[in-house]
């Protein structure tokens, strides 16, 4: 992870991503950690009207060899699996300056989205 994290130009905090790691592989109710071998997926549970009911969110996506098929595989794997726990949409999302993830994503059949994701830390009390 510290390695995608860099390479998509993410703070790495290990203590906050092993806390949130730990509910992941414990329980399937949250989300999947699909490890392989050579990168790892990380999908989340989200439920949303607009979609229909359960969505999934492929929050992380690394692959460190790219361009032998192995990412091709995996997505195909992992929509088949959303599909199968019952989400009707899969979500993601991609750093602005990363055009290359997008045709990749797009070559799998996702499409982007007209609206604009924010977000809001919510401070631990």
């Amino acid at each position: 992870m510290r390695e995608f994290y860099g390479v998509d130009g993410h703070d790495y905090d290990e203590e906050r991503v092993t806390a949130a790691l730990g509910p992941l592989l414990a329980d399937d109710r949250y989300g999947q950690v699909w490890l392989f071998d050579t990168g790892y997926a990380v999908v989340t549970w989200g439920y949303s009207l607009e979609s229909g009911g359960r969505d999934a969110l492929l929050d992380e996506f690394f692959v460190r060899n790219r361009g032998g098929g192995v990412g091709g595989r995996v997505i195909a794997e992992l929509v088949a699996a959303c599909r199968a726990a019952g989400a009707r949409k899969v979500f993601l999302e991609t750093e602005a300056p990363n055009d290359a993830a997008r045709r990749f994503y797009r070559r799998h059949g996702f499409e982007p989205e007209a609206s604009t994701w924010m977000s809001r830390v919510l401070s631990d009390q």
